[in-house]
Order: structure tokens, then sequence, then C-alpha cells
């Protein structure tokens, strides 16, 4: 049997230099939106060092913050800050072996509670012990960070308006400074229901390609305004996006970067599957 392209990353990363861990001489961490794939992202071996080199071109966070188009839920709440908790396997159709998955963990809960300093007393935030990561995050972590010595928290996206997630982005900014990677996890483009073929190879489809150049654009001149009217101005909808969440975690993203408005730096591009995986980080 062929050795399956994840556990050839597994052997490979364990074969890389230590990861030097963040000190508070290397300054605020940037933050990130990630296109976060799903289990077949576990098949692409490219796809998979570029987060890797990704990962280890920052230095080791002390804690990982992580908001997920698979968590919708009001008011604000967190998984659970307990550690080994059984990850969310949220997705249907693939491979036996990941259902088997897990991605182990620390306990979170000093991240928890520096969270609750950075929001605002008036903010409720419910800790649902039982929820363990979802697909957007334990996925591309996984890849990242093989090691799952970091704690992780991932927080449910409360909202999908723009201007409310960007002000929620720059609560976490205090956060950036202690070592902790604030993450916004979704998909460029999402139109998973609008592909006409599911091969690696395929074409990306014209709405996909229109709306991933736009973005890039915008991102490029640090155009808040024009990326948070995505819904009238960018080529491509609805079909890039037939429902906003994966497109929204960006905003949590550029409102945790010190200037929402500079440009970004894109550290994955191209194409999955016809979806664009662009990923960038704010500094």
């Amino acid at each position: 049997m062929p050795v399956h392209p994840f556990d050839l990353h597994v052997q490979k990363t364990a074969q890389a230099e230590p990861h030097r861990l963040w000190t508070p001489d290397d300054g605020a961490l940037p933050s990130l939106y990630l296109s976060h794939g799903a289990p077949p992202l576990f098949e692409d071996s490219t796809w998979m060092d570029q987060l890797f080199a990704w990962a280890r071109a920052l230095p080791k966070p002390t804690a990982i913050l992580i908001v997920s188009a698979h968590w919708e839920m009001a008011p604000l709440s967190v998984s659970s800050t307990q550690a080994n908790t059984t990850p969310v396997y949220d997705f249907g159709g693939f491979d036996p072996r990941y259902y088997r998955m897990r991605y182990d963990t620390p306990d979170s809960s000093s991240l928890a509670a520096d969270l609750l300093k950075v929001l605002p007393d008036t903010e409720t935030v419910y800790e649902h012990r039982e929820r363990g990561l979802d697909h957007g995050a334990w996925v591309p972590l996984k890849v990242m960070y093989p090691d799952a010595d970091i704690p992780v928290l991932q927080m449910s996206i409360p909202t999908h308006d723009p201007a409310r997630l960007l002000a929620l982005g720059e609560r976490l900014r205090p956060l950036r400074e202690q070592g902790v990677l604030v993450i916004g996890s979704g998909f460029m483009t999402h139109g998973l229901r609008y592909l006409r073929e599911f091969s690696l190879d395929a074409a990306a489809p014209g709405w996909s390609a229109e709306f991933d150049a736009w973005a890039a654009d915008a991102l490029a001149r640090g155009d808040v305004e024009e990326l948070s009217n995505y819904l009238g101005r960018a080529p491509g909808m609805p079909y890039a996006h037939p429902t906003v969440e994966h497109f929204t975690p960006l905003f949590v993203t550029l409102g945790a970067a010190t200037d929402p408005e500079a440009p970004v730096t894109t550290t994955v591009d191209g194409f999955f599957l016809g979806l664009a995986k662009r990923s960038f980080q704010a500094a």
C-alpha cells in the first residue's frame, strides 16, 4: 500500500529543527487568515508543505485563538478549555481514517482568562465544555503544528457584519503582544455547490478566479471598505460564497492587525478543486 501523504508529512516534519518559542523580543505575532480545506488537505502534499513552512516562518506561539467558519453562534462562545477534548468531525463521506484522527492539545484555561480580559465587561462568553475544535480549526492546525503542544481555543463567529467583526478583532490585538496567534479560518471561495467537477487539477471557475483576484487586489491595497462591501461589489457573487461564513472570518483577522488598512502578506495562493485557497498574514 502506498504511504498516505499525511503520514509522509508527519515523517518529514518530525525531522525539522526545533521550533523556537516566541519571546517578547519578537513583538506582536501577525494575525492570520487561512483557507482551511477539509480532510482532502491531508492528501495535498504541496499545500501541507506551504502551511507548515508558514508556521515555521513565525516563532512558535504561546497559544492559538482561532475563529472558524464552522461555528456560527451568538452570544460569543468558546470551545472546551480542557486538554485532549475530542475534535468535532463535522464532515461526511471521507476516508474512515479522518474520523479517527485526534488533535490533543493542552489545557487552554489561561488563554480563555486572557480573552475575557480584553473583551468588554458587558460581553457574556459561554464555554461549551463538551465541544472540541471543528475541522476548520483542527485540520489546518494538525498540518501546521503537528505536535499539538500549543494550547488552542476556538471562538465562535457571533455575527457576519464586517464592522462588528473588525471591532471584535481589534479587541484581540493585545493577545498578539503576548505571543498568541489569532487566526480567522475560512476559504477564500467556497461555492462547492457550483463546482462542475471535483478533481485536483480542475480549472478554477470564472466566479472563483474573479472573486479571488478582486480580494487579492483589495487586500494588497488595504481597502477594508471595498472588502466590507463584498456582497455588492465583489465579482463572482453569490457563486463564490452562496453563504458567507467562509469569507467573514477575514474581518476578525484584519481587525486584529495593528493597522487593518495596511497591505497584507499573501502566504498561500492558487486553487484547490477550483476553489481559491488564498491565505495571508497581517502585521
